[in-house]
């Protein structure tokens, strides 16, 4: 397995390794991560999600898909890009000191609710380097060279999606009860990763990641595809107190 963060080869006797221990990392109500739980009834945080001007999944402008090169590397891409959008929500922990090592399967689950009758959840865990990650000389830059640096880069770890008729079955679409808060559960695969000492955790959560996945119109309607301009609706999202995401940690 390569394991990204250290960028070195890892030989396993099985996958899972043994020595992981699920870890939950919980998302506060001011913004940040802790892996101490929230107290009962703690604030939520909220976005409106606009399906008409929805979160690309890429930098704009965008090169042609598939028939560019950077195409091939947008999942890790640099999150800064749409870190300051107000519909999308960020949580970031303090500087680490020590390294944490994530070996095995990666998983969210929100405590949310859509103000809609449909809607879709996006959860990206993120490493944030520091902001002297590398040197950068500003005398002797070419234009475009503070950007391309890795000062304070925000690299995606682990990114997916949820959608919500599809909470409660995977085969039979049904619409959700607005302003419900209910557990979503957003699987974020196997990985092998070593947050740094000195970066941060981040997670950020989305409702719209265009065009990766079509738009949800956030109306229920039994076909997407089919649904028309007036089911496209903005509807609020709650992040509520309980919603985290569990890490496997290696000892």
């Amino acid at each position: 397995m390569f394991e990204s963060g250290s960028n070195q080869w890892r030989t396993y006797a099985a996958w899972p390794p043994a020595g992981a221990t699920a870890t939950a990392l919980y998302l506060r109500a001011d913004g940040s991560l802790s892996f101490t739980a929230p107290a009962a009834g703690e604030a939520c945080r909220s976005y409106v999600s606009d399906p008409v001007n929805p979160v690309p999944f890429r930098l704009r402008p965008m090169s042609g898909t598939y028939l560019s090169p950077d195409w091939r590397t947008w999942e890790s891409d640099d999150q800064r890009f749409v870190d300051h959008r107000p519909d999308v929500l960020s949580w970031v922990s303090t500087p680490l000191d020590h390294d944490l090592v994530v070996t095995g399967r990666l998983a969210a689950t929100l405590m949310a609710s859509t103000s809609g009758t449909d809607s879709d959840f996006v959860v990206k865990l993120i490493d944030v380097l520091p902001g002297d990650a590398e040197p950068y000389d500003a005398q002797h830059g070419r234009p475009g060279d503070y950007a391309r640096q890795l000062n304070g880069y925000q690299l995606p770890v682990a990114m997916e999606v949820r959608r919500g008729r599809f909470l409660a079955s995977d085969t039979a679409p049904q619409a959700l009860t607005p302003n419900r808060v209910m557990a979503w559960d957003v699987p974020l695969r196997d990985h092998d990763h070593v947050f740094k000492a000195g970066h941060r955790i981040m997670v950020q959560v989305q409702s719209s990641w265009f065009p990766m996945i079509d738009r949800n119109p956030q109306t229920f309607v039994p076909n997407i595809a089919r649904a028309q301009p007036g089911d496209y609706r903005p509807a609020e999202q709650r992040i509520c107190a309980g919603s985290k995401v569990t890490l496997p940690v290696m000892r």
